[in-house]
């Protein structure tokens, strides 16, 4: 079994223990409510070392902030992609010859709407709040327009190219 796969029983059945566990491994919005979870850990994780840490030298508040939010949002991006064709979506094995490398980027323009949405309403709510918890909050906004996008497009059930079909 390989790592990935030791890593994924490993999350499904600590996951599957917990009161309604079960239930919860089953459900597609679960998963990726758990992947997001997980992602947004990621996500927050990165802005802050970026902000405090690899970005300290940018003077200016706006673009260091706004450099910051840019590693965190590639680094959780690629993170949440893996999670979720491994796991959320990992009963879809029929990709019509869609390679991980275009199913990325499939990925990627998907999430681009809830990437500007959680880019602007982070920017909005850091007026009144601290950059992380604003960040926090513009991800939860823009979450369940991810899902649907993802659900009906990246990762739909595709069927197998026709064989004899010439076109």
């Amino acid at each position: 079994m390989s790592a990935l796969l030791r890593v994924k029983q490993a999350v499904k059945d600590a996951v599957s223990r917990l009161p309604g566990g079960e239930w919860l491994v089953k459900q597609r919005f679960a998963k990726f409510g758990a992947v997001g979870f997980a992602g947004t850990i990621v996500n927050v994780g990165v802005l802050y070392l970026a902000d405090k840490f690899v970005y300290r030298g940018v003077e200016s508040p706006d673009l260091r902030a706004n450099l910051a939010l840019a590693t965190a949002i590639f680094i959780a991006t690629a993170h949440n992609f893996l999670w979720n064709r491994a796991w959320t979506w990992g009963d879809r094995k029929v990709h019509g010859g869609t390679s991980i490398v275009v199913q990325f980027f499939q990925y990627c323009a998907s999430c681009s709407l809830a990437i500007a949405l959680q880019v602007l309403f982070t920017n909005v709510l850091r007026q009144h709040t601290f950059l992380e918890l604003a960040n926090f909050l513009a991800i939860g906004i823009s979450a369940v327009l991810n899902y649907l996008i993802n659900h009906n497009w990246t990762f739909r059930v595709r069927k197998p190219p026709q064989k004899g079909s010439g076109s």
